[in-house]
């Protein structure tokens, strides 16, 4: 099995650089250039199955390629709910609310929102159900940074911490190969 997963193209400018979550926000103009690049750069591609975020950012990035008409648009593949922290980015964070970074399992726990375990548990069951016991050969994700992160250190066997040393600018995209040596991860990025 071959897996792409696309990173949503970039958000409205007043949004970049903060935590999103399930806000349900559009992309920029850059972004929707990013997303018609995407989509002439994968136009050739035969996906048998495509997964999309349902949230906004997710679908118009997925809307020029044309697999869009034949996605399954799923909350499963939504970023993590940040809850009353979702559009504030982190110095708005610790001068609204006096919290300190220690580390990162301590700042992950004093955010808002979605508890960090049902997170994981969430987006795992997802790649598990969906995707890997699933008999397509090519599948396409559309989706956010963290859920790629998710999976990255799922399929790696690391921590969630661990996944973030990997940058994972908007629009970038992440090959899996289960056919590879050793299940080959790429990340690339056409920008």
């Amino acid at each position: 099995m071959k897996l792409t997963l696309i990173r949503h193209a970039e958000v409205e400018e007043k949004y970049i650089g903060k935590y999103n979550g399930h806000n349900d926000i559009g992309l920029s103009e850059k972004g929707k250039m990013q997303a018609q690049k995407l989509a002439k750069y994968f136009e050739n591609e035969i996906f048998d199955k495509v997964y999309c975020s349902d949230l906004k950012r997710a679908r118009e990035t997925l809307k020029p390629f044309v697999q869009s008409k034949s996605a399954l648009y799923t909350d499963s593949l939504r970023e993590k709910s940040w809850g009353r922290h979702e559009g504030l980015s982190f110095d708005e964070i610790v001068t609204a609310e006096k919290i300190q970074y220690e580390n990162f399992e301590q700042w992950i726990s004093a955010l808002d929102g979605e508890e960090q375990e049902a997170y994981n548990k969430r987006v795992q069951t997802f790649f598990q159900k969906q995707i890997f016991d699933s008999d397509a050969e090519n599948i396409l994700v559309v989706t956010h940074g963290g859920v790629m992160r998710t999976f990255f250190s799922m399929v790696k066997k690391i921590s969630f911490e661990e996944s973030y040393i990997f940058e994972l600018p908007y629009a970038s995209y992440l090959l899996y190969d289960e056919k590879s040596a050793a299940s080959k991860i790429e990340i690339c990025n056409l920008f």
